[in-house]
């Protein structure tokens, strides 16, 4: 008798622990990178059949992103910052597929989300955490009074801006960088060099990355002679990407070349200058002016 009630308790006891087991199982964090103003998805999963989804941004005070129940998605429960951008893909919802969809990522949606299902078979929580990207799109360099000045525009996370010469210089120049945050929480970025005439055989680089990418652009310093009778070459940096088409301008307006480092066009202006485009992209001009 008491042997069967204690194999009736521990019976009991198994019972409950697999109940709790059940009833709510959590997986690790997963980091996922969304480019700024586009669409991004936030993935989940589950197991069973007439889910209950909830999706909840954590992080930021925990805010009701988007639900699904009653098979149907329930834009009244999102927070009004979502409402219109967050939705399920209703044509996987029955494969197990409980992912939203965020449309037109701010910087302000990067943080930390849980997504809740519940099943006959438990609930299950998912960790997600969103990193807003808006890369370097575009770097200008063009010169000033006394130096060069390099900027570019609507980058988050904040960038850093990097000058380099080429031949690679000893030499010590003096710059001046600002970081501006605009209210979308983008930054623009800009940096003036002063240069001086013990400098006139250097070209200068200036290179913006961010954790997503980066890009360079190259400045030609041109000596106080009227006309040089010599050539240089002033270098190009894809920055670790395969060349499809390339472009040289001078001033960011006046067209130099464009086309492939194979197949390319000069403008006329630029025929008697260009003397040839390398494997990489750089440019040897000749009797320049």
């Amino acid at each position: 008798m008491k042997m069967s009630r204690m194999l009736a308790g521990i019976k009991c006891v198994v019972f409950l622990m697999v109940l709790i087991f059940q009833w709510t199982h959590a997986r690790g964090d997963t980091e996922v990178s969304c480019v700024y103003m586009e669409n991004c998805t936030l993935p989940c999963s589950y197991e069973g059949a007439d889910v209950v989804i909830h999706w909840h941004q954590v992080s930021a005070g925990n805010l009701p992103v988007h639900s699904f129940f009653h098979n149907q998605d329930q834009p009244g429960n999102s927070a009004q910052r979502f409402k219109g951008r967050a939705s399920t893909f209703k044509d996987q919802i029955s494969r197990g597929n409980a992912s939203v969809l965020l449309t037109g990522v701010k910087v302000q949606d990067e943080a930390r989300y849980r997504c809740y299902t519940s099943t006959i078979n438990g609930n299950m929580e998912s960790f997600i955490n969103l990193k807003t990207d808006a890369p370097v799109h575009k770097v200008d360099v063009y010169q000033g009074e006394n130096g060069i000045t390099c900027r570019s525009e609507g980058i988050y996370p904040k960038p850093e801006l990097i000058w380099s010469t080429s031949p690679p210089s000893s030499l010590t120049f003096k710059n001046t960088t600002t970081v501006n945050q605009t209210e979308q929480q983008l930054y623009n970025i800009s940096s003036s060099l002063i240069l001086s005439g013990s400098d006139h055989d250097l070209n200068f680089s200036c290179t913006v990355s961010t954790r997503r990418n980066r890009k360079s652009v190259a400045f030609l310093k041109m000596p106080s002679q009227d006309v040089l009778e010599y050539e240089n070459t002033i270098p190009c940096s894809p920055s670790n990407i395969t060349l499809s088409n390339l472009i040289w301008r001078f001033n960011h307006s006046q067209l130099i070349l464009n086309g492939t480092v194979t197949n390319y066009t000069v403008s006329e202006k630029w025929k008697q200058h260009v003397k040839k485009l390398s494997e990489s992209g750089s440019l040897t001009l000749q009797d320049i002016s």
